[in-house]
């Protein structure tokens, strides 16, 4: 299997986000990565249910909807009635995560549990079987344009290791300064799903980007 491009709208042009979805759309991307922060869980703001409802109304590839927020048992059939397909909470959010991601499916969703930097693969050891994917953070979540961090790489093999060992079929996402600099390098290590921000949407030319990171 290639790899799977998720490109971020937090870095698309939103006085004109209609234009880019539509370049996503007739590009070789897989899905649109959408990450809702809520300013508590992480100090930033972004899209709500009537955004989602919007972009979802002209997308046409799955949403793949990140919660940054405290809470999300709350939400989860508000995402899907918005048109969420995979729904990724974060275990440091979850006081009962086996019961989250029950919910998730329950409604129809893929489930997805992200983890901080500072947050050892290890605590997934008991629900890697019920999970889609796993997302692994390589910035601190919260705002676009970080500096990856080196330490994902050792990350995403721990986590490949765990995934193995358990006969899960559970994918590995990456979220983070990613670019074609560490593409390759992240892929090699088991990274299933890229999630790109800025290095796509900055670009002078955001299919022929993606194209490139397919390439990996």
């Amino acid at each position: 299997m290639s790899v799977l491009i998720a490109p971020s709208l937090l870095s698309a042009n939103f006085a004109n986000l209609q234009k880019d979805i539509e370049i996503i759309n007739n590009s070789e991307a897989d899905y649109f990565h959408i990450d809702v922060m809520d300013g508590v869980f992480v100090p930033n703001i972004s899209f709500g249910f009537p955004v989602i409802k919007q972009i979802n109304a002209l997308a046409k590839k799955p949403l793949d909807v990140h919660l940054m927020i405290v809470n999300p048992d709350n939400y989860i059939e508000d995402f899907k009635n918005v048109g969420a397909n995979i729904l990724t909470v974060h275990y440091e959010a979850c006081n009962h995560l086996h019961r989250t991601i029950q919910n998730i499916k329950e409604n129809g969703m893929k489930a997805g549990v992200s983890l901080n930097p500072h947050t050892s693969v290890d605590v997934l050891q008991d629900v890697i079987n019920d999970i889609d994917i796993v997302l692994i953070m390589s910035v601190n979540p919260g705002f676009g344009g970080q500096k990856f961090i080196e330490n994902t790489y050792n990350k995403i093999k721990q986590c490949k290791e765990l995934i193995k060992k358990n006969n899960a079929n559970t994918l590995i996402e990456v979220d983070g300064g990613v670019n074609n600099l560490n593409a390759g390098k992240l892929v090699e290590n088991g990274a299933d799903i890229l999630v790109a921000g800025n290095y796509i949407f900055k670009s002078d030319d955001m299919q022929e980007t993606i194209a490139l990171l397919k390439k990996q």
